[in-house]
């Protein structure tokens, strides 16, 4: 026995959906003509055609204007939700909404300031693209770019120490509070980040050279914490230029401690990286040469 076939089904044009929806919002063919940047005769033929599609009449056509009947009034529930449904298809297959997401890494001494202008510039310029920007130590950044969970990192490192995308040199600072000065105590208090932290090595290293006897104060991981210590007199420490603010007071070689110039920042991507994440990539090179890093 053959399996029974279901009846086709009612498909319903959009278009004449459209034209229904225009003639009931405006009360009128003639003004839904006018919207729809067609002839009254043209708009009053397809809602025609969709009243014998469904086997119902959609309008009440009075003398001065037209409204929908009760079955209309069901039908354009269906046919504006219908009508959004394609504009989204049509939005989402052009791209608009196919959003592309970078996991970048960056030093927390970057995650404010100029870089988060250039990253509202290219948010600006490529708004399908979403940043998940996580901050924190080069360490840390590293590791989770070497662990797939970031497609682009800046990270601080000792010179030629990894292969990066691209190199800039970072500017080194001794640093000591304006106010309560700590560079002439003894022992030196050092303000430091935590073990295998950035410059805590050249640090210890630079005052033992000098016969300078230190010891440390005070520790933490996070930047914002460092600059504080440092600017209500708790030790002095050794951070990147931009780090330094109006409470700090810069130490020269007078001082005693000479220029750092073993760091540089990596910019980090893979070779199949997308092709946002490269061009990412390069606005952050661009502002480290312009900021000299």
């Amino acid at each position: 026995m053959a399996a029974s076939q279901k009846p086709n089904r009612t498909l319903f044009d959009l278009d004449l959906l459209r034209a229904m929806v225009a003639v009931a919002e405006c009360g009128s063919f003639t003004t839904a003509a006018a919207r729809l940047h067609s002839t009254q005769s043209t708009v009053s033929q397809k809602v025609r055609r969709l009243e014998d599609l469904a086997g119902h009449a959609m309008l009440d056509r009075g003398n001065r204007d037209v409204r929908p009947t009760e079955a209309g009034q069901v039908l354009l529930g269906y046919a504006r939700h219908m009508l959004a449904t394609n504009e989204q298809l049509a939005e989402a297959l052009s791209g608009a909404l196919v959003a592309v997401t970078i996991r970048l890494g960056l030093p927390e001494d970057f995650a404010t300031g100029p870089a988060t202008r250039e990253l509202s510039a290219f948010n600006r310029r490529y708004p399908h693209v979403k940043l998940e920007v996580t901050s924190g130590l080069s360490r840390d950044l590293a590791a989770g770019y070497d662990h797939g969970a970031l497609d682009l990192a800046l990270v601080k490192q000792r010179r030629h120490s990894r292969a990066a995308v691209a190199c800039r040199p970072e500017k080194m600072a001794w640093i000591d509070s304006a106010r309560h000065p700590c560079i002439h105590m003894d022992p030196v208090p050092l303000v430091v980040f935590p073990m295998r932290g950035l410059y805590r090595d050249d640090m210890i290293q630079t005052l033992e050279t000098r016969g300078r006897r230190w010891r440390i104060s005070f520790t933490s991981s996070s930047l914002g914490g460092i600059q504080s210590a440092v600017a209500n007199g708790m030790g002095i420490s050794l951070l990147p230029r931009r780090a330094v603010t109006k409470d700090h007071v810069v130490l020269k070689k007078k001082d005693g401690l000479p220029d750092i110039d073993t760091y540089e920042i990596g910019i980090f991507h893979r070779p199949a990286a997308d092709r946002m994440v490269k061009e990412l990539a390069g606005v952050l090179a661009r502002m480290l040469d312009r900021d000299g890093a």
